[in-house]
């Protein structure tokens, strides 16, 4: 071929320029690579994270506690659980007594004031008419009577007495030995190690079906009316 002077002939690439373009594409091509496994490696890490919760959430909810360390779990239904339309309970403030349907009651119409029930223990039967108002305001009842063990009356006293939103007494009309009341929710047992008080208390102390939520358990009846 021959050679015109007038036209510029290509020229090949200067060795540096082209060693310049391929550590330009190494590098490239390294970077790509890293940036996989990185997000490989956050994908494995969040998957075995998320395994690892759910393996300890299913350990915690065997072992009877709350995911979270929450302590004990409560949660769950509750064998032999009783509970009555809370639309049919009526709250209104009366005088004198009130004839209740159930033996304790779980709610319906009330005295003006509540039992004390902060952990408050009477060695005497109190009113019903003033521990419904307490069941309103969040509260659980324990009641029992005389086929309740003195060691189980003993133990749940001391429960109880640590147990804000609680108050008991006993109460002969009930057919139980032992019984735990709340708002349209009431259980009874035969022994205060029975599982079903730790379930009762924790899903009902200051529950859901609370009517006055944040209404106060001091400020009431603290000794039974005569």
């Amino acid at each position: 071929m021959s050679y015109d002077p007038r036209y510029p002939q290509p020229q090949a690439p200067a060795p540096g320029a082209r060693s310049t373009r391929n550590r330009a594409i190494a590098i490239g091509l390294s970077a790509a690579v890293v940036a996989g496994l990185v997000a490989f490696g956050s994908f494995m890490l969040l998957e075995n994270s998320a395994a690892d919760e759910k393996s300890d959430n299913a350990s915690a909810a065997h072992d009877g506690k709350h995911p979270g360390g929450h302590g004990d779990a409560k949660g769950g239904a509750i064998d032999g659980l009783k509970s009555w339309d809370a639309a049919k309970l009526t709250r209104n403030h009366v005088a004198g007594t009130v004839d209740y349907p159930m033996k304790p009651p779980v709610g319906g119409d009330h005295n003006p004031s509540w039992m004390n029930c902060d952990g408050d223990v009477y060695e005497k039967a109190v009113p019903d008419v003033n521990a419904v108002h307490a069941l309103e305001h969040g509260a659980v009842w324990v009641t029992y009577n005389d086929k309740a063990a003195d060691s189980d009356v003993a133990a749940l006293a001391e429960r109880v007495k640590k147990t804000p939103f609680t108050l008991m007494s006993p109460y002969a009309g009930q057919e139980g030995a032992i019984t735990l009341s709340a708002w349209g929710k009431q259980v009874t047992v035969d022994s205060a190690d029975d599982r079903r008080v730790d379930q009762f208390l924790a899903q009902y102390v200051q529950g859901a079906q609370t009517p006055e939520p944040g209404a106060p358990c001091t400020g009431g009846l603290a000794t039974v009316p005569q």
